[in-house]
């Protein structure tokens, strides 16, 4: 065994586990609206996590080369938006989540995890204070099980918890910018810089996503249309696609139930590693101080000659041994069709992999 893996066989959060222990997570059941954007022109509604809005709107590749020129936008009314209010609420957020967000000034964003008590990732926090209420928008679906966690640990502290889905729409757009005074709420994706005091666990020079853009403009949902005007309009394959690239874990995607942040390299936007005791904080100190993740997230480039891509969640094989599982797979405007896995922490990085008949080279995200 590795010196480095912690070796305690009752933390199955810190010993090696085969991916085929592991499936990603069971999206949301809820009976989420459909936007009125699907209405426009060309809109094919999406499937699964992203039901509810257009994958794509007539041409995928088309929307990706505008969403990355900052000329279209994504409607991402799917998205759950979750309001806390109260004198206490950013001292009470900084002591259940993962992120340092106490003194967080007005406008400037943050990203923050809930974990289990064992350190397995439950929610994800888009996060943004406006002063008086801290809004949070979360993976579709997930709301209501987030709302009614926060109420729970509300105790006698002054907060307010809601949940406002059914009034206000998230859009997407390529923007590095923080909201101004005046302007509609946005959360700005810190992705892949390191926020506070964190580590990495993929590569800092040379990443992919240096450089990337995308924020998270929160508007009332009776405005969604007004809010898109007359801007060109991209799906979430577009969007997805650009993620992948990027190397950006997604909740319910590069997560199953017994994913830990040190495994998709979350750890360098979402979690402080010294800002005092929350739910899961053991394993997450244990994890980095004495070992490495049980598994890995990895790029696969996916060979372009067949005309399908792999499902998600299907088995990733090393010369007829699962490895691993697909966690994402789209097509790029660039770079054909790609994917991101989680695997077994030892499976060599250069090794050819195959996923449903298709082989796949990799590039590493976090390091063996």
């Amino acid at each position: 065994m590795d010196p480095r893996t912690t070796t305690d066989p009752a933390d199955e959060t810190t010993r090696e586990r085969l991916p085929s222990e592991a499936r990603p997570a069971a999206g949301p059941t809820d009976d989420r609206r459909r936007s009125a954007l699907l209405s426009r022109p060309g809109a094919v509604e999406g499937d699964g996590a992203d039901a509810g809005v257009a994958a794509h709107y007539g041409n995928p590749m088309r929307e990706q080369r505008l969403l990355v020129d900052g000329l279209a936008v994504v409607d991402l009314s799917h998205r759950g938006v979750v309001t806390v209010s109260g004198p206490d609420r950013l001292s009470w957020l900084h002591s259940i989540t993962t992120q340092h967000l106490t003194g967080l000034p007005p406008l400037q964003s943050r990203e923050s995890l809930v974990l289990s008590p064992k350190g397995h990732i439950e929610h994800d926090l888009h996060l943004v204070d406006d002063g008086e209420t801290t809004w949070i928008t979360t993976e579709p679906g997930t709301a209501p099980a987030l709302t009614g966690w926060l109420a729970s640990m509300r105790f006698m502290l002054r907060v307010d918890v809601n949940d406002v889905s059914d009034d206000w729409a998230v859009v997407g757009e390529s923007s590095s910018a923080e909201a101004l005074p005046g302007e509609h709420l946005a959360w700005r994706d810190p992705w892949p810089g390191l926020v506070g005091d964190t580590a990495a666990y993929g590569p800092d020079e040379g990443h992919p996503a240096r450089g990337r853009a995308w924020r998270e403009v929160i508007v009332p949902m009776a405005d969604l249309a007004s809010a898109v005007g007359d801007r060109d309009l991209a799906g979430t394959w577009a969007a997805e696609a650009l993620r992948v690239a990027a190397w950006r874990p997604r909740l319910g995607f590069e997560t199953d139930h017994r994913t830990i942040p040190h495994e998709t390299d979350w750890l360098r936007t979402a979690v402080h590693l010294h800002k005092g005791c929350y739910r899961g904080q053991e394993t997450v100190a244990r994890v980095h101080n004495l070992g490495r993740p049980p598994r890995r997230l990895t790029f696969l480039h996916l060979d372009g000659s067949g005309h399908g891509l792999p499902e998600r969640g299907g088995a990733v094989l090393l010369e007829d041994r699962q490895v691993g599982w697909v966690t994402s797979v789209a097509r790029h405007f660039e770079d054909g069709p790609i994917g991101l896995a989680l695997l077994k922490r030892n499976t060599p990085v250069d090794a050819t992999l195959e996923v449903d008949g298709v082989t796949a080279s990799q590039t590493e995200v976090v390091a063996p």
